[in-house]
């Protein structure tokens, strides 16, 4: 298993089901960039990693990672797919909890540099959230 995979499994795992947001100072380079602003008003950063940790650990508070699947590796890059499931407990972006689980997917590119993400882009499936949670209506 690759050392960026090891990060990967190491966020999902320890910060967002488990909550450690100290972390995310530790596994992240002081200039992270991350190109992804998977909630609305997410800062950037590390701050917008810690702000999309907590809103999301607030709305599913038993939120797991049911998968973690590499798919590309190329040098100090590294990608992959992970499925996440849930029962949203708390508000999610001014909707209220309804009780209902969900599982949804996300997608991870990171770029490493000395141990650590340097910059990350992804996509999280929130229109899925949105569709699970009864707040978008199902095609």
């Amino acid at each position: 298993m690759s050392e960026e995979i090891k990060l990967i499994e190491r966020f999902y795992k320890d910060v967002i089901e488990s909550g450690n947001l100290a972390l995310v100072d530790e596994l992240t380079m002081d200039g992270f960039v991350d190109h992804e602003e998977g909630l609305p008003g997410q800062p950037p950063g590390k701050e917008g990693v810690k702000y999309f940790v907590n809103t999301m650990r607030s709305a599913f508070p038993d939120i797991k990672v049911k998968e973690i699947t590499p798919s590309l590796s190329a040098g100090n890059m590294e990608a992959c797919h992970v499925v996440l499931t849930g029962t949203h407990r708390g508000e999610l972006t001014g909707i209220p909890p309804t009780g209902k689980s969900v599982e949804f997917d996300c997608t991870d590119i990171i770029r490493v540099e000395e141990g650590k993400v340097a910059e990350h882009w992804g996509t999280t499936d929130n229109m899925s959230i949105m569709r699970q949670i009864g707040a978008m209506a199902m095609a």
